[in-house]
Formats: C-alpha cells, sequence, structure tokens
C-alpha cells in the first residue's frame, strides 16, 4: 500500500481522454460511411444545418446566463479569500463542457441519420452499427469530457491550495476542494436543463404540428416530404432526444459523483480514500463502457434489442467484479494508514461486503426499472395493448387509457428505489445510498449510446421516406426506430432513476454542510413543512410551464402549416394525388411520383423551423429561472425550510416525471403498433393506417410528446439542479 492513494485521482482524467479519443476515431469512422444518393443528402443537409442553427441560437443566450451566474457566485463569496473565484470558474467549466458535449455529440448524430439510411439499403445489420456508433460518440463526449473537466479541476485544485500538504489535515482540506467543485456539477445542470426544456419546446412543436396537420388533417404519412414540418420535426429528434438526454445525463452523472465525495470527505471517518473511491470507480467504468460498445452487433434478420442489451447489461454485469476490487483497494489503503473507513466517529469500520452491496443495489435498481419501464412502454405488451384497444372508441378512451398505464408505471420503480435506497443505507449509511447511485451511473457512455441510438434512426427512417428509398430499407429504419422507442423509454426511467439517488446523496451533502451537529429536519416544524410544500408544489407549477410553452408553440406550427398547405397551389394538388394513391390502396405512378417530388420543393420548411426556435429559445427561460431562483430564496429565509422544499420537490418529481415519462412512451408505441395492424374495413372497428382507431392514436400520442420528451426528462434535471444550487449555497446561507 505504499501507492499514494490520491494519484489514482489522475485516472478520472486519463479515463476521459480514453472516452474523447474513441469519440474522435468513431466520428471519423461515421465520416467514412456512404452517406447515400444526392436527394438524400439533401434532406440531411437541411436537418444538420437546422439542429446547428438552433443549438448556436440557444447557446448564444445561454452564454450569457453562465457569465451572469458565475458573476453572482464570484460575489457571493467575495468574502471566501480561497473560493471567491473557484466556485464561479468550476460553474463555467462545468456548463461549458456540458455544452461542448451536447455540441459533438449532435454534430455527429446529424451525420450519422443519412448514413444509416444508406447503410439499410445493404441491410439490418450494418445499419445497427452506424446508427448505434453515432450514438456511442455522444455517450463517450459525455463521460470523457465529464471525467478531464471535473478531474482535471480537481488536480489544479489540490496543487493550488496544497491540499494535501499535511496528512493530519488531509481529510479536512480534501472536502474544502471538493465543495469548490459543486460549481461544476452546478453549471452542467444549469445548461442540462434549459438544453432539455429548451430541446424539448422545439421537437414536441414540430412534431405535434406535423402529426396533427400532415396525419390527422391531411390523410399523408409520417415524415411525408409535403409536409412542410417535417425536417424541422427531425431537427428537434437531435435537440432533444441527443443533445438534451446528453446534457442530462452529463448532469447526472457529475452529480453522483461529486455527491459521493462530499460524503465521503464529509460524513465518512478516513483519510482520502471514501473520497477518491467513485472518481475511480467512474474512470473504470468509463473503460467498460468503451470495450462493451464493440460487442453490440447483430447479423441479418437477428434482433436489434437483444444486440443492445448485450452492451448495456453487459456492461453493467462486468462492473461488479471490478468494482468489487477497487473498493477492497481502498478500504485496505485507508486502514494501512491507521485510520479505517467509518460512518462517522466511533462507528464500524466499513468492509468491501457492505460498499459493495450498496452499490450492487443500485445497479440492479437501475436496470431493472429499465426493464419495468419497457414493459409498459413496449409494442405488444398488455399496458400498450389496453391504449390500442381502447383507441377503437376514439381520442378519449385513449387518452384515460394513457394517463391510467402512466400512473400505473410509478409504482414498480418507486418500490425499486426505496428498496435501493433501503439495502444501500443499511449497509454503509448515506455513503452508500450515494454509491448506489453511483453504480446506476458508472456505465453512462455506453447508456447514453444506446439512448442516443434512438433518435438517429428515427431520422434515418425519415430521410428513407422523404427520399422515396426502397420499401424494404424503410422497414429496416422502422425495426431500429421501434427499438429506439424502447430504448428512449428506458433511459428516461433509467435518467430518473438515478436522478432520485444522486438527489438524495447530494442532499444529504447539503444537510452536512449547511446544518450544525444535533440540528434535525423535523416535519413537526413550521418551516420544514412549508418548504415542504412549496417543493411538492414546484415539479407542477415546473411542469405547466413546459406543457403551455408546447402548447402555443403548436399552436403556430399548425397555423404555419395549413397556411402552406392552403395557399400554396401545386402543393395542395400535390397532397390530393397522395391521398387519392393512399386511399386506393396504389402506389403513385411515374409521372404522378414526379409531381409529387416537384411539389415538396416547394414547401418552405425554413418558416417552420424557425418557428420552432423561436418559440424554445423564448420559452426556455421562465422553467429555468424558476429552478435556480427558488432554493436560493427558500434557503434566504431559512436552511430548515429549504431541506423540505428539495425533499418535496424530490418526492413529487419523481412520481409526476416517471408517469409522464411512461405514458407518453405507451401512447408512441401504441400508435405505432396501430400503424403496423393491416387496413381492415371489414373489421368492427376498423384499424390501421388512416382508420379512426389511427386518428384517436396520433391524437394520444399527441399529448403523450410533451409528456414524455418536454416535461417528464425535465423533471429530473429540475431536482437534480436545485439540490446542487442547494450545496453550493449552503456555506453562504448565513450571510445570504
Amino acid at each position: 500500500m505504499d501507492f499514494p492513494i490520491q494519484n489514482l485521482i489522475y485516472l478520472a482524467p486519463v479515463a476521459g481522454a480514453i472516452a474523447l479519443i474513441y469519440a474522435f476515431a468513431t466520428t471519423a469512422w461515421i465520416g467514412g460511411r456512404d452517406p447515400g444518393n444526392e436527394r438524400m443528402q439533401g434532406i440531411a443537409s437541411q436537418i444538420h444545418r437546422g439542429a446547428m442553427a438552433f443549438l448556436a441560437a440557444e447557446y448564444k443566450v445561454l452564454a450569457v446566463v453562465v457569465v451572469v451566474i458565475a458573476g453572482m457566485l464570484a460575489f457571493l463569496y467575495r468574502d471566501s479569500t480561497d473560493s471567491s473565484w473557484t466556485v464561479g470558474l468550476s460553474f463555467i467549466v462545468g456548463a461549458l463542457c456540458s455544452a461542448l458535449a451536447g455540441y459533438i455529440g449532435m454534430r455527429v448524430a446529424t451525420k450519422a441519420n443519412v448514413r444509416t439510411a444508406a447503410a439499410a439499403r445493404g441491410g439490418l445489420a450494418p445499419a445497427l452499427t452506424v446508427a448505434f456508433r453515432g450514438g456511442a460518440v455522444m455517450g463517450m463526449s459525455v463521460v470523457g469530457l465529464g471525467l478531464i473537466g471535473f478531474g482535471g479541476l480537481f488536480l489544479v485544485y489540490l496543487g493550488a491550495f496544497d491540499a494535501l500538504a499535511d496528512v493530519d489535515g488531509a481529510a479536512f482540506q480534501f472536502g474544502r476542494v471538493i465543495n469548490m467543485l459543486a460549481g461544476f456539477s452546478m453549471g452542467a445542470s444549469s445548461i442540462a436543463l434549459f438544453a432539455r426544456v429548451g430541446g424539448g419546446i422545439y421537437t414536441k412543436a414540430a412534431d405535434v404540428g406535423a402529426d396533427l396537420v400532415g396525419k390527422v388533417e391531411a390523410g399523408i404519412p409520417e415524415d411525408h416530404f409535403l409536409n412542410p414540418a417535417t425536417i424541422a420535426d427531425n431537427v428537434g429528434d437531435n435537440v432533444g432526444d441527443v443533445a438534451g438526454m446528453g446534457a442530462d445525463l452529463f448532469e447526472s452523472y457529475i452529480g453522483a459523483i461529486l455527491g459521493t465525495m462530499i460524503l465521503g470527505a464529509v460524513a465518512v471517518s478516513g483519510r482520502l480514500e471514501a473520497a477518491v473511491l467513485p472518481l475511480v470507480i467512474a474512470a473504470a467504468g468509463v473503460v467498460v463502457s468503451v470495450i462493451m460498445t464493440f460487442f453490440v452487433k447483430t447479423r441479418e434478420g437477428g434482433n436489434p434489442q437483444v444486440a443492445l442489451d448485450v452492451g448495456a447489461f453487459g456492461a453493467a454485469i462486468l462492473m461488479v467484479p471490478i468494482s468489487w476490487f477497487i473498493i477492497d483497494y481502498c478500504i485496505a489503503s485507508a486502514a494501512s494508514h491507521g485510520t479505517p473507513m467509518v460512518m462517522f466517529a466511533g462507528g464500524e469500520p466499513m468492509t468491501t461486503k457492505a460498499l459493495m452491496a450498496a452499490m450492487v443495489a443500485g445497479l440492479v435498481a437501475g436496470v431493472a426499472i429499465g426493464l419495468v419501464t419497457g414493459y409498459y412502454c413496449s409494442k405488444g405488451k398488455r399496458p400498450v395493448n389496453s391504449i390500442v384497444e381502447q383507441s377503437g372508441t376514439g381520442p378519449a378512451t385513449n387518452i384515460i387509457a394513457g394517463i391510467g398505464v402512466g400512473f400505473e408505471s410509478t409504482a414498480v420503480p418507486i418500490l425499486l428505489i426505496a428498496a435501493a435506497i433501503f439495502v444501500a443505507n443499511h449497509f454503509a449509511g448515506l455513503y452508500g445510498v450515494a454509491l448506489a447511485a453511483l453504480g446506476m451511473l458508472s456505465t453512462t457512455g455506453i447508456q447514453l449510446a444506446v439512448d442516443a441510438y434512438g433518435p438517429i434512426s428515427d431520422n434515418a427512417g425519415g430521410i428513407a421516406e422523404m427520399s422515396g428509398l426502397p420499401p424494404q430499407v424503410r422497414e429496416r429504419t422502422d425495426m431500429l426506430d421501434a427499438v429506439g422507442n424502447t430504448t428512449a423509454a428506458i433511459g428516461k426511467g433509467f435518467a430518473i432513476a438515478s436522478a432520485a439517488l444522486a438527489s438524495l446523496s447530494l442532499f444529504a451533502a447539503y444537510r452536512n454542510l449547511a446544518f450544525k451537529p444535533g440540528d434535525v429536519l423535523a416535519l413537526t416544524d413550521p418551516e420544514v413543512l412549508i418548504g415542504l410544500l412549496l417543493g411538492g408544489m414546484l415539479p407542477f407549477l415546473f411542469s405547466a410551464m413546459a406543457m403551455k410553452a408546447v402548447g402555443a408553440a403548436a399552436m403556430d406550427m399548425i397555423t404555419e402549416v395549413r397556411r402552406q398547405f392552403r395557399e400554396i397551389p401545386v402543393l395542395r394538388q400535390a397532397l390530393a394525388l397522395v391521398v387519392k394513391a393512399e386511399h386506393e390502396g396504389r402506389d403513385l405512378t411515374a409521372e404522378e411520383d414526379r409531381e409529387v417530388l416537384a411539389a415538396g420543393a416547394k414547401t418552405e420548411v425554413e418558416r417552420c423551423v424557425a418557428i420552432s426556435t423561436q418559440a424554445s429559445i423564448r420559452r426556455m427561460m421562465a422553467p429555468g429561472i424558476l429552478a435556480l431562483v427558488a432554493p436560493v430564496l427558500v434557503g434566504y429565509w431559512s436552511p430548515f425550510a429549504l431541506g423540505g422544499l428539495l425533499a418535496g420537490t424530490l418526492v413529487s418529481g419523481v412520481m409526476l416525471a416517471i408517469f409522464m415519462s411512461n405514458a407518453g412512451g405507451a401512447w408512441d408505441n401504441a400508435k405505432k403498433q396501430v400503424e403496423d395492424q393491416k387496413k381492415d374495413k371489414s373489421a368492427l372497428v376498423n384499424t390501421g393506417k388512416g382508420s379512426e382507431r389511427h386518428k384517436a392514436a396520433v391524437i394520444g400520442d399527441t399529448v403523450g410528446d410533451p409528456f414524455k420528451d418536454t416535461a417528464g426528462p425535465s423533471l429530473n434535471i429540475l431536482i437534480k439542479l436545485m439540490t446542487i444550487v442547494a450545496v453550493v449555497i449552503a456555506p453562504l446561507i448565513g450571510r445570504l
């Protein structure tokens, strides 16, 4: 045990560098794939330009927000000689790393979509490879930049403040440096919330407008190039589900590491091992994620879901023995220096078995919640089947069924989260709970790769449809997209569950930083109860803001699409041809196809892209400011009320997020299941595309769109952002 434990910190930026090398090499590989014919490239170019234009507009606004908040943090910490500049700097670096990860991921995703469609012409297997590797760039960029930014700043601060200069004060100095890094997590969380809300408003305004006017009113297929909102819809898949999800898991990842490190430095007696441990586990998780990406492949005719499960679940299983070795080493290191790792002074020394039990509890809960979420959102399963059946009597019963499925779906995930907390706390206290969150997120790299694969596949299907590729190509992309819907639903469930545990560990960190020994958060305390009620209300107010933003933006989109259908003569004539052919169950003739293609070139897609961009930028500010300001205002009044606020937000936010995400996912796949059915006019209740059942399912899907892609996934960021703001201001609460 002569190897200095602090040297293990260098593993974090090294692992981050490995992840970025993989991301850059994979980017080059994707760039070398066939981008398809000229029409495919033209459509992909429109999607790429729209996505990057949105990101540029969003980042211009967020740059101002970041500078203002960093300045405020520097001002608030002005009396702290060693923190006045470090917290603000950490905030800026965290925001920059999160934004850069989103930029890299979305840039590659908008290149991989057309190459996936082109690869699908040769079979399902090559298309899966391109789509997954495109998602892997996003996943590895997130964990790579996270560990380089966080680990790099950590090493800089340790050196700048000589935190390890004397052994006796090492634990205290180490904890002080960790507190400075809370700004990094706050910066990542701030960018994540704005990216999630802004991206969610963008994508759902376009999606709802395209579906309601195109599919329900005009009766044309999804992703048809005659629909001017289709390009904006495909752009939205990237800004919402690639950049937005990437930013979401970036801040979850950093939050879990930070929470465990703070508890290790503050609550666990010992030298440095308890605080270094999470960084080492995160570094190992990156390497495991990179390795498992090479196992995601399938044979022609195989099941893409199985291939993706091999990578994601295989990485989780592989982390178990690796984590055992890391934990055992750190515990032995602490014991060899005469200061064993114990929870608070006078406690029993922690054991490898105890910490492993806590971490495995998180891993198992994360995998189980993903499987449960998949069950509630997958085609052919009881929940989705019930929505399909009730779509036969109209949109009202479809919506009632979807809401019921969403409510029901909260039960098992909450039980699993509660079980993970119980097991982790039983074996290792609050430090164990933090390790459970880290266990869920240790393989974030490949988890996010599987999640980002979904929107790439969805875009590939849209490009195939708009390019007029052969039906078998669209069948392959539809198969990839169907799996992508399930992986996206699983990813949202995973993100919500990890947010709950990460927030709990950060909540414990806030308590240790803000309260004096002996202080208790009692429900009989009026200040705590007031905070609890306010916290329970905030997720509903936040969701209302997000949902109303989508509704208002969708109205603008619907009005614009209707105008184009009405005022562009060649577009109106082409729509009539397509609807007639659909009604007669035949393909367009060669002459009709040329006429429709010519009309498609007359659509004013730029106006639809501009509507979504402007609406999302304008309307993302209020929910984001609410999340940042609420804990500061309540903390100014009372640290006990702020504790109640965080608890209330955690409980109601997790419930509401699971309900919204799963209801939306179930509605989405119910619509797809109806579309898969053969059109049968002789049936008692007509089914298939164009039927009344289909129209009801589409309406249900449009209701679920802002549930699952705007408000629902944004709530887990709200929970974490408010908690990390509380951690950052905890040392200041007495003098705010």
